[in-house]
């Protein structure tokens, strides 16, 4: 499975930003997709995953309540709604596909990255 992540800008406290993530190959594969941040210096936290076919989701503490993650079976599309951002969601945005079996937040469980997208929120 491949992924592309795209959305990501420059946005100020309060605002919001759509992220997605296309996924392509044998998406037919995936059972979750989730999103992941990393700051330079730290680990890779996770933010929120889906499932991809019951769309069961789960969020890390920081963000639920502002964001939300959903797809689009369809378009073979995961999204990540952020909003009331915060200068501490700044990072680069990674979405991962996790292949035949059940994951959780754990960034090891995922087999397939896409490249990342930056976000920025200023104060």
């Amino acid at each position: 499975v491949q992924l592309q992540a795209s959305g990501g800008g420059l946005v100020q406290a309060g605002d919001s930003l759509r992220l997605s993530c296309a996924l392509t190959g044998r998406t037919f594969s995936s059972t979750a997709v989730a999103w992941f941040r990393q700051v330079p210096g730290r680990n890779r936290d996770f933010v929120a995953a889906i499932t991809w076919a019951g769309a069961t989701t789960w969020y890390s503490d920081s963000v639920r309540g502002r964001f939300t993650i959903s797809r689009n079976t369809a378009k073979s599309t995961v999204f990540l709604q952020m909003n009331s951002l915060e200068p501490a969601d700044t990072a680069v945005y990674y979405c991962a596909s996790c292949r035949g079996r059940r994951c959780t937040s754990k960034s090891y469980e995922y087999d397939d990255w896409g490249q990342g997208t930056q976000v920025t929120v200023s104060s």
